[in-house]
């Protein structure tokens, strides 16, 4: 098996399993959360830059300040889409969460058109369409509109804008991201856990072990970043972009089969119109892929 495949099913596998994890902690507060994974994300990066003495690129990028503020916009993203994530597994809304990663591919081919000025063929349009429908039927069937997944899909689709226009290596970018929220994150865990009744140190009765979990956040964040960017190195951008479906299709499976939340036909036609459309834009680039792959040498 190609390892990068490998890579990719660890990185999505990981992700597609976070609604376990979160219920896990689901007693710490979402914001509680948020700050508990910048803090030992951070601390779990360094160590492993401190390891390889990996530090050159942290001078040069910090004397370029357009860099800087890009780092801190992607950075504030990323928080928000944790904060979002967070909040549904806690409120029993894991299966919109699900919603968002599959809208997500959408969101950057729609992000393509509006800020990269890029054409889109008649097949992407069509997905486009398809995908509209279905947020418009699930607005429609729940009488509000699922933010949710909005959001995910929004913050997670800027954010990688952003990352592809300010590149850094993975662990480079996150340790970065997570070094310019450091001065406000760090106190103000300090001030929950102090003056809050945090849960860090503090185990719950009857669930010892929430700081071991709580401080999982670490690697739990950087592992398949890790793991996304080695399979990147090693897999075409078509293969790589079928295999992350599996994520949000584990977390829907996990959502109805061992949460238990509520899905009916009515939202199941709002899921299959996203689905659909999915699979025009997998088939197309597909497609792309292989009228562009250099042939096979024998």
């Amino acid at each position: 098996m190609n390892i990068g495949f490998v890579y990719a099913l660890l990185a999505f596998g990981i992700w597609g399993i976070f609604p376990l994890y979160f219920q896990l902690i689901a007693q710490v507060s979402a914001v509680e959360v948020v700050l508990q994974r910048s803090v030992w994300s951070l601390v779990f990066v360094l160590g492993i830059l401190a390891w390889q003495g990996r530090w050159a690129w942290l001078w040069e990028t910090l004397r370029q300040p357009r860099r800087v503020a890009l780092f801190m916009a992607s950075a504030l993203l990323l928080s928000c889409n944790w904060l979002t994530y967070v909040y549904a597994v806690q409120t029993g809304q894991v299966v919109e969460g699900s919603l968002g990663y599959f809208i997500n591919p959408l969101v950057n081919v729609l992000l393509g058109v509006v800020v990269l000025r890029e054409r889109l063929k008649p097949v992407q349009w069509v997905a486009v369409g398809l995908a509209v429908c279905g947020v418009l039927w699930l607005t429609w069937h729940a009488g509000r509109l699922p933010w949710i997944a909005l959001v995910l899909a929004g913050s997670f689709g800027v954010y990688g804008l952003i990352r592809k226009t300010a590149p850094l290596g993975a662990l480079e970018g996150l340790a970065l991201e997570n070094l310019l929220l450091a001065p406000v994150v760090v106190p103000a865990l300090l001030w929950w856990t102090f003056f809050h009744h945090g849960a860090l140190l503090q185990d719950a009765p009857g669930q010892p072990g929430l700081t071991f979990w709580l401080l999982l956040t670490g690697p739990l964040t950087a592992l398949p970043l890790l793991c996304f960017a080695a399979a990147a190195r090693r897999l075409p951008l078509a293969t790589l972009g079928m295999v992350q479906y599996s994520s949000p299709s584990l977390q829907l499976l996990l959502g109805v089969w061992v949460l238990h939340e509520h899905f009916d036909m009515q939202r199941l036609l709002g899921f299959v119109l996203i689905w659909s459309a999915l699979l025009l834009l997998s088939v197309n680039a597909l497609r792309q892929h292989r009228l562009t792959a250099p042939p096979a040498t024998a």
